[in-house]
């Protein structure tokens, strides 16, 4: 059994995935950052592939992109990060990031080197539905990585439920049509997420974009499996002068 349909089976709600950057805040944090996130209560890591071009990615990822970029971070360096990877992360690993350097790289040998470094699962929002099951998901399912769909207030209900369909591991709910970090009207986005309670998915449910504090996880957590939080977390770090002591007091203002 994959390593999100474990945690969901064993803790189906309050499920907190908390989005890092790759090479943030220097080049050599990522693993004290994802050890401090699983020491302080993250349930999933979200650890972002910087890139120049990042659709999704409000003011505050992309700067933490543009400065992990700056420090040399590539997908060839950040693989050899997450070599040892599994010696002491034991929660699901998800990369996020985006199609023009995984091509460069080579899809097949970025799905192949994931699996072999202990990746669960894949985020890729600029990864069209189609081009994923003509060219993609078979590599994909191959090396045995989830693979998780974004859906939008926009998304009609046909195409909801294929992107259902389609994922594995849990569907990411974007709270509204905006980017990430960006405050958000919680009785709009709860018409919203009531919306997808009453669908039955076949997938849990995680909600991201504008998650940023204990009032929001609380808010969407009512509607939903859980929640993701990124643009506050990367807002914090860059703040803060010690990762872990951050992290501690970032997530400990969240879940409690």
């Amino acid at each position: 059994m994959s390593r999100l349909k474990k945690l969901f089976e064993v803790q189906p709600k309050r499920v907190l995935n908390v989005y890092c950057t790759a090479g943030f805040p220097q080049l050599n944090s990522t693993i004290q950052v994802m050890e401090s996130l699983q020491a302080n209560g993250a349930n999933i890591i979200e650890l972002g592939m910087p890139y120049s071009d990042p659709l999704a990615d409000g003011e505050i990822i992309q700067a933490s992109s543009h400065i992990a970029l700056e420090n040399g971070m590539t997908i060839e360096v950040l693989f050899d990060q997450l070599t040892q990877l599994r010696k002491t992360i034991h929660i699901p690993v998800i990369l996020m990031g985006y199609m023009n350097p995984i091509l460069q790289y080579g899809f097949d040998a970025f799905c192949k080197k994931a699996k072999e470094v202990g990746v669960d699962g894949l985020i890729l929002p600029d990864l069209p539905l189609y081009e994923f099951e003509q060219f993609y998901e078979k590599s994909i399912k191959e090396n045995e990585l989830d693979f998780i769909f974004l859906v939008t207030p926009e998304t009609p209900a046909e195409r909801l439920r294929k992107l259902d369909d389609l994922s594995t591991g849990f569907l990411y709910a974007v709270s509204s049509s905006a980017t990430t970090g960006t405050d958000k009207d919680f009785s709009k986005v709860a018409e919203y997420l009531q919306g997808l309670q009453a669908m039955k998915l076949k997938n849990p449910l995680l909600v991201g974009f504008g998650i940023k504090d204990k009032a929001s996880f609380d808010a969407v957590n009512t509607y939903a499996n859980g929640a993701i939080i990124g643009s506050a977390y990367i807002n914090a770090l860059s703040k803060g002068t010690d990762i872990e002591l951050t992290t501690q007091q970032f997530l400990n203002s969240v879940l409690n």
